[in-house]
């Protein structure tokens, strides 16, 4: 688990992304403080928190509703960037996955091919192996 974090945090610094995930934590954090100021429905910020937090997730629990204008606003505005957000992350992430995959089958490729230019000096067991790699690619 913690291993993954580490990566995570790793891609997401790397392509910047991170950026982006503290801006909208930030956005979550100042919307609660919003609802809990100008909502007269949540009387604390904590309930605020948990109701942004149903409107990130779209969960939608639905035991804390809104009813002013302003904090009807400020839920929408919530829920588009947290799904522009989540879409982002994700194709940050996968990017950093195909990336990887694609450097793997490259190292591979290039140790094929540095094998296949120097096949006259390579040993019967070697031959053999480059054939049977060759035979399972079909």
């Amino acid at each position: 688990m913690l291993h993954s974090l580490h990566v995570l945090n790793v891609i997401l610094k790397r392509s910047h992304a991170d950026k982006i995930l503290w801006g909208f934590i930030g956005l979550v954090f100042f919307s609660a403080f919003l609802i809990d100021l100008f909502e007269p429905d949540i009387t604390n910020y904590g309930d605020a928190l948990w109701y942004c937090y149903a409107v990130v997730t779209t969960v939608g629990f639905g035991d804390i509703c809104v009813t002013s204008l302003l904090a009807k606003v400020v839920s929408v505005l919530l829920s588009f960037y947290a799904v522009i957000v989540i879409a982002i992350l994700t194709g940050v992430i996968v990017d950093y996955y195909s990336e990887v995959a694609q450097a793997q089958q490259s190292e591979t490729l290039s140790e094929y091919l540095d094998k296949l230019e120097n096949l006259p000096k390579l040993s019967h067991e070697e031959l053999v192996e480059i054939s049977e790699k060759v035979k399972a690619m079909r």
